[in-house]
């Protein structure tokens, strides 16, 4: 049938009027503006939980996904803007590109020290935060912490927590990396201005404590050091005990990176290193002026997800990433700091989640046994109405050759994570695909898995 003119005309001014309207307009009140580079579906939709549950001082405050409320820029725009890293000159374009892209998800504060395989972005980690109704005052804990990314936010955030990790370095560095937050300024800079002193007495004690003496758990400025002319340095400025581990890190990661490469040598690595920690802590505490007395408070531990030790019901929220241990070292990459710890790697690596077994199928078998231990524990510490929430992919492909069946019969670990959560009092209520770019695997989804205490 033929549609006439002035129908179609009429059918035009409609189609007009629809391609006219703006998603953001439709999902979000005008007062409430969304930071640049949001540009995927579970970023909106958690932006769209957010302007739903938190109030306008709430999003100005904790908001993860939105620069500006009434036109006042939020702490989270604030704290991402400008360079976040202050990146090595000879970096390489890749790297440049990708905080630049992801300027507000990731490297921001001290979310970007030290290079740790499987890091969340903690834009997301905020926004989780926020949409499972955790407040200021509250309790949230990561068992299986890695670098600290939720102890870390949440600290920003007001909001106490909990991180637990079987590696001690885990433990080491997040702690660090809080420390950043409130570090003294001008011992650093002092660390700084008299490098070749501090160089010189951060390697003889790395090389004391590798050789296991009995001074591991001394001050780094345990000896009064002194700069390249023989001048001692002032021991009542270097010698504040939360300034160690933030210059011990930059030298960790210093030591790191001139085993990988070698473009610099390890002195210059470590001072260009050290240079990016200053910045970083200077940058962080310049934005938090006048609101450091609203931090949160974080106790880190080492320990096993499986067995923790805290009172039932004392837990206001949850959020992790299991490991993917049966099909991946994470100790690899740290293992050189491990054992500058002192730390039996061997004895370590049988004691982590998913690694007993002859073969891979034995290790992802008792990887499931121990996921539904640690869902058991989280269970029990979570308050009832509290959510529990897991990050978790699954490799399809690899685990089709672990079980020997075809890929798209493969049950995806988030599935069995799920219904392991339902036999332990724990119900879905959300789960929110999220797309995994730029790895050089397989595995290009993962879910965030959002699970409520009955």
């Amino acid at each position: 049938m033929r549609t006439s003119r002035a129908s179609k005309k009429a059918d035009d001014l409609t189609l007009g009027s629809i391609l006219s309207d703006n998603l953001k307009d439709e999902l979000f009140p005008a007062h409430l503006v969304l930071v640049p580079q949001l540009n995927e579906v579970y970023e909106l939709e958690l932006a769209y939980y957010e302007a739903k549950i938190l109030s306008d001082e709430e999003i100005f405050r904790n908001g993860a996904y939105f620069a500006s409320v009434d036109g006042k820029p939020t702490r989270h725009f604030l704290i991402c803007q400008g360079e976040p890293l202050k990146l090595a000159e000879h970096s390489s374009s890749r790297l440049k590109s990708f905080f630049k892209t992801n300027q507000f998800k990731t490297g921001y504060g001290t979310h970007g020290l030290f290079p740790y395989r499987g890091k969340f972005h903690p834009q997301m980690i905020k926004g989780l935060i926020n949409v499972m109704g955790l407040k200021p005052g509250m309790t949230i804990l990561d068992p299986m912490m890695g670098s600290g990314t939720v102890p870390l936010e949440a600290t920003l955030m007001g909001i106490n927590s909990i991180g637990i990790d079987s590696s001690p370095f885990c433990e080491f560095m997040a702690r660090a990396k809080i420390e950043g937050l409130r570090v003294p300024l001008k011992p650093v800079k002092e660390a700084i201005d008299h490098f070749d002193s501090t160089f010189k007495h951060l390697s003889s004690k790395v090389d004391r404590m590798e050789r296991s003496l009995p001074d591991k758990q001394a001050s780094l400025f345990d000896r009064k050091p002194q700069d390249s002319r023989g001048r001692p340095i002032s021991p009542e400025i270097l010698r504040q005990p939360e300034v160690d581990d933030y210059l011990l890190l930059a030298f960790l990661d210093a030591k790191g990176y001139a085993e990988r490469s070698n473009r610099k040598s390890f002195p210059d690595q470590f001072k260009a290193i050290l240079e990016r920690y200053y910045f970083v802590a200077e940058k962080i505490q310049n934005v938090m002026n006048g609101f450091q007395d609203q931090l949160g408070d974080a106790r880190l531990f080492t320990g096993d997800a499986r067995s923790m030790d805290l009172p039932g019901g004392s837990i206001d929220g949850i959020i992790f990433s299991p490991p993917y241990s049966f099909a991946i070292d994470y100790l690899k990459n740290d293992e050189q700091h491990l054992k500058f710890m002192g730390v039996d790697i061997d004895r370590l690596r049988d004691s982590m989640i998913g690694l007993r077994g002859r073969n891979l199928k034995e290790k992802y078998e008792g990887y499931l046994q121990d996921m539904t231990q640690v869902l058991s524990e989280c269970s029990k510490v979570l308050r009832a109405g509290a959510i529990c929430s897991i990050v978790v992919g699954t490799n399809n492909n690899q685990l089709s050759t672990i079980l020997q069946v075809e890929p798209e019969e493969v049950t995806g670990i988030h599935e069995t994570l799920i219904e392991t959560g339902g036999k332990h009092g724990l119900r879905l209520v959300r789960k929110i695909e999220r797309q995994i770019t730029g790895m050089a695997n397989t595995m290009r989804s993962e879910f965030i898995v959002m699970l409520q205490k009955g």
